[in-house]
């Protein structure tokens, strides 16, 4: 029987936020799998027909310039990128690795998703959390209004009469002046 090789499983890439999706860079799943950059686009362009655009995209210009300033990338004429890189939803890292042949690419595949859906489930969960912080922040404000409501009612009642009045109401026992 043989035995599978065991791939040690690296940190996962960083998935990013671009306009309703997450998704990660060429780049970093090129190192996951273990091949170069331009072997990857190479192979997704020989398989374009895997690749539908809710799969694997080229960010225009702005969202590049806001991703790279968000991941400190080297900046134009200074090496590094200077094209669009392309990006992978979950569904196309996932085909990536269809087109890549080889174990590793799997096995990082699986792993890929694994992160994407743990993604998926923090975010729900941050979701249920800043529902119920919202819940709890509406009776908040109605328990203060009806508190508010609550303090003016009773507050004539703890207020001391005034001590004019009273004293001026009481008879005066002994000899004052006006009592004679």
């Amino acid at each position: 029987m043989p035995r599978k090789a065991v791939v040690k499983t690296p940190n996962p890439p960083p998935i990013y936020a671009v306009p309703k999706q997450q998704v990660v860079l060429d780049s970093d799943l090129a190192e996951m799998y273990g091949v170069e950059t331009k072997r990857l686009n190479a192979a997704v362009r020989r398989n374009d027909a895997k690749f539908p655009l809710e799969f694997c995209f080229q960010l225009n210009h702005q969202e590049f310039v806001a991703l790279r300033s968000q991941n400190a990338s080297s900046n134009e004429g200074r090496g590094g990128r200077r094209s669009s890189p392309l990006v992978f939803t979950e569904h196309g890292a996932l085909m990536a690795a269809t087109v890549l042949k080889s174990d590793h690419a799997v096995q990082m595949s699986l792993y890929l998703i694994k992160a994407f859906v743990r993604m998926r489930d923090e975010m729900l969960a941050s979701k249920t959390i800043l529902k119920r912080v919202a819940e709890i922040d509406r009776r908040l404000l109605e328990h203060d209004v009806v508190l508010q409501e609550l303090i003016a009612r009773i507050q004539p009642l703890l207020d001391a009469p005034p001590v004019e009045d009273a004293e001026s109401k009481k008879p005066r026992i002994g000899y004052h002046k006006g009592n004679r």
